[in-house]
């Protein structure tokens, strides 16, 4: 049930663009944002100057009011900073955050003791008392997880937390499917939801045109985003696209790289090492053919805006519905994607997601389509740089991420380093815990970024 996938499955899984160019080519210009209200949070992110391409897709996608997509923006990365300083604050009392309002201007924060309400109000957050801990609720999950590794999951597709309403949720085709799953788990009586759906998510795969590259010659897959390790520079995307070792050309049929790691099923991440006639840069293709840059790798929270590139739909965008979700494809389950509301067909797969500037994951599957709207996927961007020890390429204003020393004295703050929110590290003699999980840039060290750590002596 759980097997690889073997090379043939993967050699006919095809995607999207994103990415990756031949040197010498040029971001296109575009017209410059309207002004957006800033904070320190929104600045660090570059919340407040995000790309036209993104505002205007945005304003399509979520019906927003001019100036709705630039102020809902900045709001997301002040509620994401705000967040990360509440569960810092909160500890084993910390139940989850998430936005709503057609701006995000409303942040919650979820808290198993009645006693926090008056510090979360005083981040002017809106604070919600519940039953189970965050923690708990994860490891809820991870029991289901485990149950997955034993029994046949085809008729309960998706298990995830869903914060909001403080459970744990699996979606099933049918009722008795869930309950047997349940079961197996040993989770009856912990908070356990069931939603049942005839949705069953598939790998966004199919031969589609478009920029692309091609693995051995007869599959095509998407380009996701631009990384490097140590000189060598490449691209990450998704690991049901090649197996190490897989030889890779461009869109033009030009020799282009190989695979140097691959995983999938549990995750769905790759990335490509290419030659010397490629160039990794910070774009990504957005729509009508611009480019959007990424600045780093801040992870959105719940309700936050995001949006995808693909070649068969283009660019899209929506909310993001949960994180830390599991799917069971027929080729395999997948741990740890966040699940959208961005539409998204077959050719799509493997595209980049990015919120503000901010690079997320890389499309890993979903159901529906862009005519009648669609749920997607993606495999998170900060695991494939931790698994893999690669950093992101970002835009000059982030100061780029240079790539992690391993001599460094254990705890010491690095740039190039993948940050989980809650992490402590010492920086400068002084300590501080990560708000938000992140790869740090070189232009992010704690006492430089009250949005993203926190100083705790």
């Amino acid at each position: 049930m759980l097997g690889r996938h073997g090379a043939a499955r993967r050699r006919a899984a095809l995607t999207a663009l994103a990415t990756l160019v031949l040197t010498g080519v040029t971001t296109a210009a575009s017209a410059e944002p309207p002004p957006a209200p800033a904070s320190g949070a929104a600045k660090t992110l570059g919340a407040d100057r995000a790309p036209a391409a993104v505002l205007r897709a945005l304003e399509r996608d979520l019906k927003l009011k001019p100036g709705q997509a630039a102020e809902r923006l900045v709001n997301e990365a002040e509620a994401g900073a705000r967040a990360g300083r509440l569960r810092n604050a909160l500890g084993t009392h910390f139940a989850g955050a998430w936005v709503r309002g057609t701006t995000s201007a409303e942040l919650t924060v979820a808290t198993t003791h009645a006693a926090d309400v008056s510090a979360i109000e005083a981040q002017g957050a809106k604070a919600a008392v519940v039953k189970r801990p965050l923690t708990e609720l994860r490891d809820v999950k991870k029991r289901l997880d485990s149950a997955a590794d034993r029994i046949k999951t085809r008729d309960t597709p998706v298990w995830y937390v869903d914060v909001p309403t403080n459970r744990v949720m699996v979606q099933a085709t049918k009722r008795s499917a869930a309950r047997a799953f349940i079961k197996a788990a040993d989770v009856r009586g912990k908070g356990v939801g069931i939603r049942v759906s005839k949705e069953r998510p598939r790998l966004l795969a199919d031969l589609v045109g478009g920029q692309a590259y091609y693995i051995e010659s007869t599959a095509r897959c998407s380009i996701g985003f631009s990384v490097t390790k140590d000189q060598q520079q490449g691209f990450a995307s998704a690991g049901h696209c090649g197996e190490p070792g897989d030889s890779t050309a461009g869109a033009n049929r030009a020799a282009q790289g190989t695979f140097q790691s691959s995983t999938f099923p549990g995750k769905d991440m790759s990335w490509v090492g290419v030659n010397s006639d490629w160039t990794a840069t910070p774009d990504v293709q957005g729509e009508g053919g611009q480019r959007t840059q990424v600045t780093g790798s801040v992870q959105a929270l719940v309700g936050a805006s995001i949006c995808r590139s693909g070649s068969t739909t283009g660019w899209h965008c929506g909310t993001i519905q949960q994180h830390d979700t599991s799917v069971s494809y027929s080729e395999g389950t997948v741990d740890g994607v966040t699940q959208t509301t961005v539409c998204a067909e077959p050719g799509d797969s493997g595209g980049p997601y990015v919120s503000g500037s901010q690079a997320q994951g890389v499309t890993s599957g979903g159901s529906g389509d862009c005519t009648n709207g669609g749920t997607t996927f993606y495999q998170p961007i900060n695991p494939i740089l931790s698994d893999f020890g690669l950093v992101l390429t970002t835009a000059p204003a982030g100061s780029g991420a240079s790539a992690p020393q391993d001599n460094g004295t254990v705890g010491t703050w690095a740039s190039g380093r993948v940050y989980e929110a809650g992490t402590t590290v010492t920086h400068a003699g002084v300590r501080y815990q990560c708000l938000q999980s992140h790869q740090a840039q070189g232009a992010w060290s704690p006492v430089a970024t009250p949005a993203l750590w926190q100083r705790v002596q």
